[in-house]
């Protein structure tokens, strides 16, 4: 997508206030680590624009305005909203908000399109109501984003829950090393009804096949077809697939590792590339905001 659209890539460290306020020493860290990760899967850094939230002037202030477009009884009834009680996450007004900076994060640039997974679609239909509302009650100054949804929604986690996360430790990380890969597929998941390897198991659902799906080449596809015929007809057994799914994984991030340890020797550079990208990003959000404020006749002194 970097080379079809101007993209903004955004670290949003105000949103990790919510989980992590009693723990803001680490954020520098993890932003840092954050923009390894990005750019190590191949992001350049000539196309994409890279912005930290709590950088960008305007954003809170366009939040703000949302906000007054928007009822209790909404926030009230946003998705992730228990699932993240249940979690144990504080219950704050900021927690409430999420939805309202996240479409801030989104007008901000005036973005058309914007990926997400399946679980973060109803933050974008949220951004996309209110642009809806705004421009009806002040004239046309956002373009209503559209979520793009990927070829792979979400991956289950390796324990076998619908989703994979980092808080629920069930996850493949772009930095684990080889070893890592290795001892995770082999506790991975997979059909809980097969006791023996020559008991048919089911590949629908199983996240070893999903894994592959998802990340075979090419040529890796033959091989996963006859694994499927195999396994559904209990003539291969789950340590054997997932053997072939480590090599898989790691064929998939072996580049991945290699341009993290280039970046991990210029952390001047990470830094430069965050700060001109946040640049460009606050003028961005300030021509909104101004345009915002032009459209509300609240631009007193422009």
């Amino acid at each position: 997508m970097q080379d079809e659209y101007d993209t903004f890539i955004l670290i949003a460290d105000l949103h990790a206030l919510n989980t992590h306020i009693d723990k803001t020493e680490e954020l520098a860290k993890n932003i840092h680590g954050l923009m390894l990760g990005y750019l190590s899967v191949g992001l350049d850094p000539n196309k994409v624009t890279f912005c930290l939230q709590s950088q960008i002037t305007g954003t809170t202030d366009l939040a703000y305005i949302l906000s007054t477009l928007t009822q209790r009884s909404v926030l009230e009834r946003q998705p992730a909203l228990k699932e993240k009680l249940d979690q144990g996450v504080s219950d704050t007004l900021a927690l409430y908000y999420y939805p309202v900076l996240m479409a801030a994060d989104i007008l901000a640039p005036r973005a058309h399109l914007v990926p997400v997974g399946k679980d973060q679609k109803a933050h974008v239909e949220f951004a996309r109501d209110i642009a809806i509302k705004f421009n009806n009650l002040f004239g046309e100054v956002f373009p209503i984003p559209e979520p793009l949804i990927g070829e792979v929604p979400t991956l289950p986690g390796i324990d076998g829950q619908s989703k994979m996360g980092k808080s629920l430790n069930n996850a493949i990380f772009l930095t684990d090393s080889v070893e890592e890969v290795e001892k995770k597929v082999m506790s991975m998941y997979t059909d809980p009804n097969r006791i023996h390897a020559d008991d048919p198991g089911k590949v629908e659902g199983n996240p070893v096949f999903i894994y592959l799906d998802a990340f075979g080449e090419e040529s890796d596809q033959a091989q996963i077809t006859k694994y499927k015929e195999l396994y559904t007809k209990g003539q291969v057994g789950d340590i054997e697939v997932k053997k072939y799914l480590v090599k898989v994984l790691n064929n998939f991030l072996d580049p991945i590792r290699k341009r993290r340890a280039e970046f991990e020797k210029q952390p001047e550079l990470v830094e430069r590339i965050l700060k001109e990208g946040t640049v460009k990003a606050r003028i961005e959000a300030q021509k909104t905001l101004e345009a915002v404020k032009k459209a509300m006749k609240i631009d007193y002194y422009d």
